[in-house]
């Protein structure tokens, strides 16, 4: 396994801008920290937050067409906030083109960024980590964030969605559905792992 995220590690710092890069380590050894915590796979928690933006980079124009390519479904809010394609389209390049068959790990890229009802442990850890990884600051209640996802998973995501809607709710960007429906979930005592 070391040698596998080594060579995808070489891959990524390649496909990847700087900025991206750095941030795709810290998600990874976040998600690995907070594997270890709350026992889940450490590989595959290394795994998902290496992979996790590995679509991230492509021009709108190219996430579209490899959707095409690969048959991914988009919603309506997906295709008019191309930004969002990264997570579904990841999870299925994490699978054809980095040959990632664990569908714990594809999971967990396809919801990293939007979260999902129902989420996994590991699902729940990478989202976690792309929100708290060491080199992310501007959140308001972060330290907070930090300091709970060490201590309860749904906890943690429930704190992210919310700060997310808020954040949102404050500004003109559109909350994708997804995103309220994962709150909901999660707000109503809605676990999984």
């Amino acid at each position: 396994m070391n040698e596998i995220i080594l060579h995808l590690q070489h891959i990524m710092k390649k496909k990847l801008d700087e900025y991206r890069y750095e941030h795709t380590l810290g998600v990874m050894y976040t998600a690995a920290a907070l594997a270890m915590k709350h026992k889940a796979d450490i590989n595959q928690a290394l795994l998902a937050g290496l992979l996790h933006d590995c679509a991230k980079c492509y021009s709108d124009e190219k996430k579209r067409l490899l959707c095409d390519k690969y048959n991914v479904t988009l919603s309506q809010f997906e295709i008019d906030n191309p930004a969002l394609i990264h997570a579904k389209l990841g999870a299925v390049l994490a699978n054809k083109k980095y040959e990632i068959e664990d569908e714990a790990v594809c999971s967990a890229i396809a919801c990293h960024t939007t979260g999902a009802p129902g989420m996994t442990k590991l699902d729940k850890i990478v989202f976690i980590a792309d929100y708290i990884e060491p080199h992310r600051n501007k959140a308001q209640r972060l330290d907070d964030i930090r300091y709970t996802a060490f201590e309860n998973l749904d906890e943690a995501v429930i704190m992210i969605l919310c700060d997310t809607l808020d954040y949102l709710k404050d500004t003109t960007k559109i909350i994708d559905p997804m995103t309220q429906k994962t709150y909901e979930y999660y707000i109503k005592g809605g676990r999984k792992s």
